[in-house]
């Protein structure tokens, strides 16, 4: 069996994903096609991989694949492809979706899923996506695309909507909700055997459903402690303790994310609420310049000590392959499209992230019915965007860049629709090659 991992050079997270690859006695035979677009991080996880490889038994086969020329190669026979790519990188894409906007007095805190960096960062990386669902159409047709690639719901739901190829985006943070919110409550009594139902989209997945082992509604002490924690001046996570108290329930990722995802929060005519809700400006680049330079150190440790073996993790990837190749179901909360109606107070266009059950025939969501009419205007605000965003790409219509931007609940209850077009115009220039070109 082949598995391509597209964007290798992300070398943490491909260590991750094929390392809990390597520990499942079904996928640990398998080839490993590792492709990038530069030749020095994809050289760094083929040297960290083959070591692990051969520390954990040296069942799999490793194999690389620099530059585009090389891709449709890289795909061919695959059965699953991993999409962790980031087109543009850091420097310099990331710094123009940061600095462009402040010029037009717009802060961001990660800007990789909403608003204007969100937006621009799917438009960079539709084209590349476009160019993937090609080549797998060639040379692996029935293969499954398991998108890790930010913005999730544009760039998954772009995908099914558009390309053919089945496909799921996957986020960690559904996983991980429930027990954050107990640890961060003092719960954590309650983290074994519990219950939950986690629907809506991307990063604003809603906790609907908080029980313990025996059934009992855990939400009532929730609410409670929340207000509690609020008062924490330490607390980082107050944006999303604070959904539970004025819309009623907690939602998937993290408040830094949270805290542009909506017109509460980060508003230049309140400059307290920055410190009063603990929002971090400017999160996302300080983080990718300190991943940059760890990475750089932890490298080097590497090299001096040797690779050490690799604890499965709770990433979806390899448990979603295990499961098809096995036929033996598995639970997951999957980015999918809302055909149907899973989510009925939503439209079908939407890309959704519900409950999903995993088997031989492939990935099946699950129905959910409706949400609180309050989750569902809140998710509704950010479909929104996502919808034009894709609009934009597939129509080539720069009218639809400035509809999403002036759309997007944080940059529209900034920026004036004048300014908006002018920032739009600013970034689209800025981007250069990077963008496609749009009339």
């Amino acid at each position: 069996m082949k598995i391509t991992f597209m964007g290798a050079g992300s070398t943490v997270f491909v260590r991750n994903v094929i390392g809990d690859s390597m520990c499942s006695e079904t996928l640990r035979d398998s080839e490993f096609a590792l492709y990038d677009i530069d030749g020095v991080r994809l050289k760094e996880s083929e040297t960290i991989l083959t070591a692990m490889n051969d520390t954990m038994g040296g069942h799999a086969k490793i194999t690389t694949y620099l530059g585009v020329e090389n891709r449709k190669e890289a795909l061919r026979g695959a059965s699953f492809v991993i999409n962790a790519i980031q087109v543009g990188l850091y420097d310099p894409c990331t710094i123009i979706d940061f600095e462009v906007p402040k010029k037009y007095g717009l802060r961001q805190t990660i800007g990789d899923t909403l608003g204007i960096g969100g937006i621009m960062r799917a438009l960079r990386t539709m084209p590349v996506l476009e160019d993937f669902a090609r080549d797998m159409q060639e040379v692996c047709p029935d293969a499954w695309f398991l998108n890790y690639t930010n913005p999730m719901a544009m760039l998954s739901g772009y995908m099914q909507q558009y390309t053919g190829i089945h496909t799921v985006g996957l986020c960690h943070s559904v996983q991980a909700c429930r027990k954050d919110l107990l640890r961060l409550l003092d719960m954590e009594q309650y983290f074994d055997g519990g219950k939950e139902l986690i629907a809506g989209i991307n990063h604003m997945a809603w906790l609907l459903e908080c029980k313990d082992k025996d059934g009992n509604d855990l939400y009532p002490i929730i609410r409670e402690r929340a207000k509690q924690k609020m008062l924490d001046s330490e607390c980082r996570d107050k944006v999303r303790l604070d959904y539970i108290d004025k819309f009623g329930y907690y939602c998937t990722e993290s408040s830094e994310h949270n805290a542009e995802y909506n017109m509460f929060y980060i508003k230049s005519n309140y400059p307290e609420l920055i410190e009063k809700y603990n929002i971090p400006l400017d999160e996302y680049p300080r983080r990718c310049v300190n991943q940059i330079e760890g990475w750089k150190k932890e490298f080097e440790e590497i090299k001096a000590q040797g690779v050490k073996t690799h604890n499965r993790s709770s990433e979806y990837a390899s448990h979603i392959m295990e499961s098809i190749v096995t036929d033996t179901p598995y639970k997951i909360g999957g980015n999918v499209l809302n055909k149907g109606h899973l989510i009925s107070n939503l439209p079908e266009e939407a890309c959704v992230e519900v409950p999903c059950l995993v088997d031989g025939m492939g990935i099946h969501p699950t129905y959910v019915g409706s949400l609180p009419v309050q989750c569902a205007a809140m998710n509704m605000t950010n479909i929104n965007v996502q919808l034009l965003t894709v609009e934009a790409f597939v129509t080539k219509k720069k009218a639809h860049i400035y509809q999403a931007a002036m759309l997007d609940p944080h940059t529209g209850s900034e920026l004036d629709i004048d300014t908006i077009v002018k920032m739009v115009d600013d970034l689209i220039d800025t981007h250069g090659s990077w963008l496609p070109k749009f009339n």
